[in-house]
């Protein structure tokens, strides 16, 4: 019987493996959503390097919680946008798509006006919300713009309403049950990947919106989940100070046990098995990430193209491994190009020490004395790798990359490959 890559690198999982803790996280908000139609709990803020699972980790969540009645609205944040008119886009979209507002043309009719109050208090007038719902029905008369914009409480009352109407659903006379194929409502959550992209002025406003909502808990059937880079911590608490309340968790590698799992349960799907010593050699090349596992188990079944009942062996994964470093290759060549001179300067230096000391873990001073230059002036750099998610601080004054491999890449190419376009 044929069977079909089940690999998917790059892209959610068929299996999420080893984010048992931080989806039992997740349930614990939902859930409190559901059973007691409050707010979740603080936001939750899981940060970590690119391709440790963060979009498939909330992806996942946010089948879940739709499969437990809640609505959900997902935003992928970026600089190159501002968020909030994003943020407002998803949640009237969301509960478009359930047939909320309930009631008629004049319920509509106000919720599209509450939406057009909310772009403009927003500081949004461009945003055109209201003509999208078509329905055809006059302003009602407090659709007068505000005096003065008031952008906190503008989403504060957007979340309050949306998860309101969510909870709704078809709840009335339902009586604990489902109506006509309605399931009874939960309420809101709201998915923020990429959330340290957001500017500080749209961070601020959402933080202190759900800061306010906290306030009435009860009154609020609302969970707010997020997902950013290592500096996502840093950016809540500059935007604001009592962000730091947020429920931070990191992501790390995956064990190896999960790392196993995540190669050998989607292939048992297909009567396909991995043998021990392929499987040794997939963890001893990809250290646990996510990513990678991914991409060498999908260019191991593209060698080895196994029938159902078949076997991946150890040299399947050898002839794969040129294939996806070719791939890894074209990653890191970006990640090079987007650094400036002076990063690239510190990221060979870390690179050299990395691979002469045989560690992933390198010191500040050891990458200051590989420059010849005091630790004090490699600060900036330091600072801008992590931001664009390059390195990555694993403990006091020492940083590793984020991607196995790249130490090795930087430090094998030869000085022609490294020269600046």
């Amino acid at each position: 019987m044929v069977t079909v890559d089940p690999y998917t690198p790059g892209q959610v999982p068929r299996v999420l493996a080893g984010r048992a803790a931080e989806l039992g996280r997740i349930r614990d908000q939902v859930s409190r959503v559901v059973a007691f139609g409050e707010l979740g709990g603080a936001p939750l803020v899981f940060h970590a390097p690119r391709g440790l699972g963060k979009t498939s980790l909330l992806r996942t969540a946010q089948r879940e919680a739709e499969e437990v009645g809640c609505l959900t609205a997902w935003v992928a944040c970026s600089r190159e946008r501002a968020f909030l008119p994003e943020l407002l886009h998803a949640v009237r979209r969301s509960l478009e798509r359930a047939g909320l507002p309930a009631g008629g043309d004049r319920e509509a009719g106000r919720w599209r006006t509450r939406l057009e109050k909310v772009s403009l208090e927003l500081g949004l007038p461009g945003l055109s919300v209201g003509g999208e719902l078509r329905t055809g029905v006059d302003p009602v008369p407090d659709a007068s713009p505000p005096a003065e914009a008031a952008p906190i409480g503008a989403l504060e009352d957007l979340l309050h309403d949306a998860a309101t109407l969510a909870r709704g659903r078809g709840r009335e006379g339902s009586r604990g049950g489902t109506r006509g194929g309605v399931s009874p409502g939960a309420g809101l959550v709201l998915f923020l990947d990429e959330l340290h992209a957001a500017s500080a002025v749209d961070l601020s406003i959402l933080l202190n919106a759900a800061q306010n909502l906290g306030g009435a808990r009860e009154a609020n059937p609302l969970a707010v989940v997020t997902a950013g880079l290592p500096v996502t911590p840093e950016a809540i608490v500059r935007a604001a100070t009592f962000g730091e309340r947020s429920v931070f968790v990191p992501l790390d590698v995956l064990s190896d046990d999960d790392a196993r799992a995540l190669l050998t349960v989607p292939a048992q799907a297909q009567q396909v098995t991995w043998s021990p010593e392929a499987l040794d050699l997939v963890a001893a090349e990809c250290h646990g990430h996510p990513y990678l596992l991914q991409l060498l188990g999908s260019a191991t079944w593209q060698v080895a193209r196994p029938a159902s009942g078949g076997v991946l062996e150890a040299g399947h994964v050898v002839a794969a491994v040129p294939s996806a470093r070719d791939q890894l290759d074209a990653m890191f060549r970006a990640r090079w190009a987007g650094a400036t001179p002076g990063e690239q300067a510190f990221v060979r230096a870390m690179a050299q020490v990395a691979q002469s000391q045989g560690a992933d873990n390198v010191t500040r001073a050891a990458i200051a004395a590989q420059l010849g230059q005091p630790s004090s002036s490699i600060s900036v750099p330091r600072e801008r790798l992590i931001e664009k998610g390059v390195i990555e601080p694993v403990g006091h004054g020492l940083v590793r990359f984020t991607m196995p491999g790249f130490a090795r890449w930087v430090t094998e190419l030869s000085g022609e490959h490294l020269t600046q376009e």
